[in-house]
């Protein structure tokens, strides 16, 4: 069996970023730039005020003060929007507003605080500390020919900002891959069977929806082809729901048992597979491999160990189809605050919440109760999953682990767990 990080390269292996399209900008956030973008103007445009005042020269206004104020006739005012028409001379200012464009000869601009206007046109100015200050320079953000934004950079609520700043309207991104999911087995069934659920006879299909909400917050866009019973048949008839699909998920009968049928649905239709289980808990019963070209990724049906797989599997999938580079969560040194005993010289990723130690830095982890594949609850109280190396069947309190915080939003290349 394949370790953790052996089974992420090899599906990554098979996976790769979705072709192209030119999406409006509100429709690209969090979407990936697939091409550089280079600036067809300056950013600013001119030379503005970066505040409400005067538009004044050094010379004229550098020695100021409140006992030795300077008085200035005001010339005209210019607000947002607007350009000066007159140029600034000795012993002249302009009213000006944020944002509005520096008049020719003004090197500074006097915040309003500092001055007082006076009757017959005039300002007293009464500090000289924004001497040659409050100004934004013409191309200080961007230059006509630069490259505003790079190949690879992913589209969140600033650069949607810079994108609309220089009139770059429909940026090349990589498509969103559509993600079928679907679970199997004659137990399960949805929310319309509430009372079947309540009375204990049926169980819901949380892993639908836990599903539905981690290929949202992947980037995917979920596609949830239902729950099939432990017949071949059912699951063919739910399996040609994925014909559009650019990944498939399958949640049970990926194990051992009489009824885990779907590995061998996948072989007969043709389903090239390169991978079953792997060295780890909770999850080791998970497949992979190519149907009809496009990659499938089987998951254990118990709701932890779906979500635990997805983050550290389908998660780096979906971000390299959607053209990330770092397609995985970093780990972090954390100490662990209680004494943990494992059974099985397994990997194991234990549901955990991480917070600060103290000042310094440092963090510590501890664990948010039993740690059951099937109690989902462990997740909903986690921030991070503590691994466990294989080699540890104890671990004592004050030791350092490593975890995978799983609301970082930092990301590494190659799988770190």
């Amino acid at each position: 069996m394949l370790t953790p990080p052996e089974a992420a390269r090899t599906i990554l292996e098979y996976v790769a970023p979705l072709p192209t399209e030119r999406r409006p900008l509100k429709e690209a956030l969090d979407l990936v730039l697939a091409e550089d973008v280079t600036s067809p103007i300056d950013l600013p445009g001119w030379d503005n005020s970066a505040m409400d005042g005067y538009a004044t020269r050094a010379a004229d206004v550098g020695g100021a003060t409140a006992d030795r104020p300077v008085t200035l006739n005001v010339v005209e005012t210019v607000a947002a929007g607007r350009f000066p028409s007159k140029a600034v001379a000795a012993g002249e200012a302009t009213r000006i507003f944020t944002g509005a464009p520096l008049p020719a000869g003004a090197d500074s601009v006097i915040r309003q605080e500092d001055t007082e206007a006076l009757d017959g046109g005039r300002v007293a100015v009464r500090d000289g500390r924004d001497v040659r200050k409050n100004i934004r320079h013409r191309g200080e953000d961007i230059r006509t020919g630069d490259v505003a934004l790079a190949a690879g950079t992913a589209l969140g609520p600033a650069q949607l900002g810079v994108l609309a700043s220089i009139a770059h309207a429909t940026p090349l991104v990589h498509r969103p891959p559509r993600v079928a999911f679907m679970g199997s087995g004659d137990e399960i069934v949805d929310l319309d069977h509430a009372a079947e659920i309540l009375a204990g006879t049926k169980t819901a299909t949380s892993n639908s929806y836990t599903l539905f909400g981690m290929i949202r917050r992947a980037g995917g866009v979920p596609l949830d082809l239902g729950v099939a019973g432990d017949t071949k048949q059912s699951l063919r008839d739910h399996l040609t729901g994925a014909r559009d699909a650019d990944l498939l998920v399958t949640t049970a009968g990926v194990s051992v048992g009489e009824h885990d049928l779907v590995r061998d649905v996948l072989t007969e239709l043709g389903c090239d597979m390169k991978l079953w289980r792997i060295r780890m808990r909770p999850g080791a019963p998970l497949g992979f491999g190519l149907l009809d070209g496009k990659p499938w990724i089987g998951l254990p049906g118990n709701p932890v160990s779906t979500m635990v797989t997805f983050e550290l599997f389908v998660r780096p999938a979906i971000r390299k189809m959607l053209g990330h580079a770092l397609p995985f969560r970093r780990v972090v040194p954390v100490c662990v605050s209680e004494p943990i005993t494992l059974g099985p010289r397994l990997r194991h990723f234990l549901r955990a919440v991480v917070s600060p130690a103290d000042g310094a830095g440092a963090l510590t982890a501890r664990l948010t109760g039993p740690q059951g594949s099937g109690i989902l609850t462990s997740m909903a109280r986690a921030n991070a999953l503590l691994i466990v190396p294989e080699d540890r069947a104890s671990v004592a309190p004050g030791e350092t682990l490593r975890a995978l915080l799983l609301d970082d939003p930092y990301h590494v290349a190659e799988a770190p767990f």
